[in-house]
């Protein structure tokens, strides 16, 4: 038998049976569509995600306060070990470029009738260039102003919108806690995750924060920027062995301090969100293997229903290899079909999910596509083989007296 007749063959008899194919298709359809689209969801997360940190830069670090072991171990912000003085120490180091020491806490904030409750950053004028912050309109406050304790405030796009400022207030008066402070300007908006916003907070001269705001002696945090992205891990190393000598500390499980690498974090952060592409793909995988057992058990009824076709085809000179081929191409057309179908589905979806989900853009890629596609082909050939073998084995006497 030549292989286009059984090519005509095998689409003539799933055209007869429309609905019958359709509903064996139908699970091919949805698994491909859905490996597609949530592999495009998982791609984009991890590409927003790792956009919103590297806008923060690839050459920062920061230095957060902790006990060491003989302290009992606890570390958080609350801890008294960081100082101006070391901020200004580490700003001697060679692989450093600038240094903002920070003393951060939450206020209410109220201009006029609104009110916001917001995380408060109080700085140098470094922050800016070690953020990569720039400004929207207005000014951020100068080193004199940080010398004299200058009630000065500098907010964020979203942290300005809760309140309703524009430029036109610039010069105004914003109360924090009760105390009134002049707003200056406003940053350009950067965005963030679901744990922190850089976009929804407030600054202030480091020295108003520690000496008239929060009345601390102490600093939260260190941020740094490096002057080259390449020797990130010689710096961390230089600034925790300037720490430990200051603070006297000879074994480095007993740091009361922690230093934060950015390139670390973003090759975390794109560690866990691969993870998460591929958990989000597992699971659809799973539907296009339920689809390729509903192909097979649409052929095993076919063949039964088809035993006597079988009987006569082989007695007409029919070889067993033709039989296994025309089944068989009859379970891949369906895959082939279906994975077209899916994959236009999921695309589709990927598409739909962006336009309506604000500021999120599922990314599409040819990997997922031909994976998935691929995937449907081997789940075609392997859940069509057995209906076709069987087919193939039949006895042609036996099937000419099948009713």
């Amino acid at each position: 038998m030549l292989f286009l007749t059984i090519v005509k063959s095998a689409l003539k008899s799933l055209i007869a049976n429309k609905l019958r194919s359709f509903l064996a298709m139908l699970g091919i359809i949805i698994g491909v569509g859905a490996v597609i689209t949530m592999l495009a969801i998982g791609t984009g997360a991890q590409k927003d995600v790792l956009s919103r940190i590297q806008t923060m830069g690839t050459n920062r670090l920061s230095v957060r306060p902790g006990a060491g072991r003989d302290r009992g171990g606890v570390r958080g912000d609350d801890v008294q070990t960081l100082t101006v003085a070391d901020a200004q120490a580490l700003l001697a180091l060679d692989g450093v470029n600038t240094v903002a020491p920070v003393a951060n806490g939450n206020a209410q904030l109220k201009f006029l009738n609104k009110n916001a409750r917001t995380r408060v950053v109080g700085t140098a004028i470094t922050y800016l260039s070690s953020n990569n912050y720039q400004m929207d309109y207005g000014r951020f406050f100068t080193d004199t102003e940080t010398d004299r304790n200058a009630r000065v405030i500098v907010l964020g796009s979203e942290a300005a919108e809760s309140l309703e400022l524009t430029k036109n207030d610039l010069g105004g008066h914003i109360k924090v806690n009760g105390l009134n402070f002049e707003y200056i300007g406003m940053l350009k908006s950067k965005g963030g995750d679901s744990f922190f916003s850089a976009d929804n907070q407030a600054i202030v001269p480091y020295t108003t924060a520690m000496n008239i705001m929060f009345g601390l002696d102490y600093l939260t945090g260190i941020e740094i920027q490096a002057k080259d992205s390449k020797g990130m891990k010689k710096v961390e190393e230089e600034i925790a062995a300037e720490l430990r000598k200051r603070h006297r500390i000879t074994n480095p499980n007993d740091d009361d301090f922690e230093v934060r690498n950015q390139a670390d974090m973003i090759e975390t952060m794109s560690t866990v969100t691969k993870q998460f592409t591929f958990l989000l793909g597992g699971i659809a995988f799973i539907s296009l293997l339920v689809g390729g057992i509903g192909i097979m058990n649409i052929m095993l009824v076919t063949v039964t229903e088809r035993t006597r076709e079988i009987g006569i085809r082989k007695a007409i000179g029919a070889r067993d290899r033709d039989i296994l081929q025309q089944f068989l191409l009859e379970a891949m057309i369906m895959s082939a079909v279906g994975g077209i179908i899916g994959m236009a589905a999921g695309i589709g979806a990927a598409a739909a999910i962006g336009h309506f989900v604000q500021d999120f853009n599922p990314v599409v890629s040819v990997q997922s596509v031909v994976l998935s596609m691929s995937f449907a082909a081997g789940v075609g050939i392997f859940f069509g083989f057995y209906p076709a073998w069987r087919a193939a084995q039949l006895n042609p006497i036996e099937c000419l007296y099948y009713e």
